[in-house]
């Protein structure tokens, strides 16, 4: 596959650069097919994507839908059939604002603006489209083969809230259209799995937009598998040493300026009150929970025996996340967290860790997720510093020990510069949902510095007071996030002993009614998750409608099995197991119950 690099050379693109070029290619492509149906149009950022492309574009007051985007597409490939020669050329800074501004392209002349002064700016056209661009591209656009708009979303410019909304059209392409076949059936089953989808139509949650966007409802269903978790994560945690703590949502400014959220994170919360009038009390509802906790730890003098004290807590927390980020459960605004930290002596923190990353293995492997995430370990960029609280020589000393204590536990972790917590390196557990998106699941944060910012000590044994170190970690995470999850990853058939309803009664007739009723309470009083149907329907109809909400057992029961004092059970994977007594049933149900078989 020919390529054109921006000095205007050609040459064969190297094999694992001709997704990104082709869909870098496809991008332009798109701009100039919006360019020619829209000719205000004004253009952004237009990147190729681990899973496509998109291109941010100012269209006014023009909203998009499907329609809008198949004329798109459809214009996009007279350009490819049009064969247009791909061409690079470069720029002094001053000439490509020129350029840019003639063109109208106020976006770009901004970004310029951001670069050097001594920088040299190349572009790339095809027809009459210009684009500014480092390359490699196709050199004609009909080597584009196989390419497919997918989406219409939007983005603030530079992902600034204070910046205007853009309109986002989001795109795949790929070599040849076998693979883009392939990719758009992969892309249905996704959607057939998206729990933004299946969580709503089985309803386990919902959204209204009088509450407002990132604040999701959680139905009887979703709020039953969330508190499942928690009280499994919290006696969990109990068992290994774990405080349980309950702490305030929200604090007055001052607490956020002794851990530093207020300098470092101040446009991610929600304030209650004026943040630049110092003469009233501002308040801000919690994006977390550690400074609230330290002051568990500090409600007394506190001895190295003490150590290490592991505080745990299931919080609510707040952060005012981009409306553009909003995705059904997995990012809002308000969310709930197994949060804890863990305060310890120095000689302490290896075994602690091991502790914490042992925990949540056990947490993932047990719900089913632990094939599906990957480790990044997260550290600060020294060409940022001003994102970060402490010295180099900290940061230093913390990643080292962090990178000594994941070597040894033999992590497979990927690293991440500039992804560390503001006062820490991280190990991230990481996961996609259905649609390859990667977000954060689980951390677990070595943290050298706040201790000291809130005055926290520990009198040592040769009884010199002495700063302890801190590891900040989540259990299971955000359980909203996790719920989500779980209904992609089993397409909403959660595991027995965490669904919702364990096992639905279907009578056949009245003559089943008392059995059935009988067969309810022995289940309810062995602690299952029971709902009864005694409606006049066919059985045949029952049965499809408990299939559809993706209930574990149907228990089907007659006249002959009401006279047997037997049940007839079905299973919503291996269909119909026969007839059982009550006692047996019990026992199947227990055994699949207590060991969390998934």
């Amino acid at each position: 596959m020919k390529i054109i690099y921006k000095d205007g050379t050609t040459g064969e693109c190297p094999q694992e650069q001709e997704l990104h070029v082709i869909r870098h290619t496809a991008a332009h492509i798109l701009a100039q097919a919006v360019k020619n149906l829209y000719r205000n149009a004004h253009f952004a950022y237009g990147p190729a994507t681990e899973n496509g492309f998109y291109y941010d574009v100012d269209l006014g007051d023009v909203k998009l839908n499907d329609a809008d985007l198949a004329k798109i597409e459809a214009e996009m490939n007279k350009i490819v059939k049009s064969n247009l020669p791909i061409k690079a050329f470069t720029l002094p800074r001053n000439e490509a604002i020129a350029l840019m501004q003639e063109r109208g392209e106020i976006y770009k002349v901004e970004h310029i603006g951001d670069l050097g002064e001594d920088e040299v700016i190349s572009f790339y056209q095809q027809g009459d489209y210009i684009d500014m661009c480092v390359g490699p591209h196709l050199c004609y656009t009909k080597a584009l083969k196989a390419f497919k708009l997918t989406q219409v979303s939007g983005a603030y410019w530079k992902n600034d809230r204070n910046n205007k909304m853009l309109t986002r059209i989001n795109g795949t392409a790929f070599a040849t259209k076998d693979e883009l076949t392939a990719h758009m059936t992969a892309l249905e089953e996704a959607r057939k799995r998206d729990h933004n989808k299946l969580g709503r139509e089985l309803e386990y949650f919902t959204t209204v937009d009088s509450i407002g966007q990132g604040l999701p409802i959680l139905l009887p269903k979703g709020a039953r598998v969330i508190q499942l978790l928690q009280r499994w994560v919290e006696d969990e945690e109990q068992k290994r040493g774990y405080l349980l703590t309950k702490t305030p949502l929200m604090a007055k400014r001052d607490l956020y300026r002794i851990s530093g959220h207020w300098d470092h994170y101040l446009d991610g919360m929600f304030i209650l009150g004026d943040p630049n009038d110092e003469e009233k009390e501002c308040f801000a509802l919690r994006p977390m929970t550690c400074p609230f906790q330290y002051q568990v730890y500090l409600n007394r003098m506190r001895s190295y025996r003490d150590l290490p004290m592991r505080l745990g807590e299931t919080s609510t927390l707040f952060r005012n996340e981009d409306s553009g980020e909003m995705h059904g459960l997995i990012r809002v605004r308000q969310f709930t967290i197994s949060e804890g930290h863990l305060v310890l002596r120095p000689d302490q923190l290896e075994e602690e860790f091991a502790g914490c990353l042992s925990l949540a293995k056990y947490m993932l492997e047990t719900v089913g997720l632990a094939e599906d995430v990957s480790y990044r370990f997260s550290q600060w960029d020294p060409a940022n510093t001003a994102k970060y609280e402490g010295t180099a020589e900290q940061w230093e000393e913390a990643q080292s020990l962090m990178e000594k204590i994941l070597n040894k536990l033999e992590v497979p972790y990927s690293v991440g510069i500039d992804e560390a917590a503001f006062y820490g390196p991280k190990l991230d557990i990481q996961i996609k949902n259905v649609f390859g998106k990667e977000d954060t699941l689980i951390t677990i944060q070595i943290d050298m510095l706040l201790a000291k910012k809130f005055g926290m000590e520990y009198v040592d044994a040769d009884g010199q007071k002495k700063m302890p170190y801190i590891i900040h970690r989540t259990t299971l995470g955000c359980y909203e996030r996790t719920l989500a999850l779980l209904i992609e990853k089993y397409a909403g058939a959660l595991p027995t002993w965490m669904a919702p309803t364990q096992v639905k009664i279907l009578t056949v007739t009245e003559k089943g009614d008392e059995w059935a009723r009988e067969v309810e309470r022995e289940l309810f009083s062995r602690g299952m998750r029971v709902e009864l149907d005694l409606r006049n329907e066919k059985i045949g109809f029952k049965i499809r409608q408990a299939q559809q909400e993706k209930v574990p057992y149907m228990i089907v029961i007659g006249g002959q099995e009401a006279e047997d004092k037997m049940v007839a059970v079905r299973n919503r994977k291996e269909g119909d197991l026969g007839k059982m007594t009550l006692a047996e049933l019990v026992d199947k149900l227990e055994e699949e119950i207590r060991t969390k078989a998934h």
